[in-house]
């Protein structure tokens, strides 16, 4: 019977390892974008956004009030700033709010 490896790895290492293996990377971060939108934004935002997407490095955002899109429109830049900081990377360079 061959010897067992005693290597050791945490769960999230192999996960960034499998996702990275098989190209996973832009599909996971399409998951968190909305993820960290929700948790960015609040529950009051949160409730009046229909649909987030990212499209080639643009996050576009699909909101039911008109007042709301207007107030969000004036912080463009800092939203886009925050994201991109809590993801880690560049990865929304442009926000479009619909």
């Amino acid at each position: 019977m061959s010897k067992r490896e005693n290597d050791s790895f945490s769960v999230k290492d192999l996960m960034q390892l499998f996702i990275k293996e098989n190209n996973l990377t832009k599909g996971m971060q399409k998951i968190k974008i909305e993820e960290i939108w929700n948790q960015m934004m609040g529950p009051g935002v949160a409730t009046h956004t229909t649909s987030v997407k990212l499209q080639n490095k643009t996050l576009v955002i699909q909101l039911n009030s008109s007042v709301l899109r207007e107030e969000l429109s004036y912080g463009k830049d800092k939203i886009i700033k925050l994201m991109n900081e809590e993801i880690g990377e560049e990865v929304v360079t442009k926000l479009m709010l619909v």
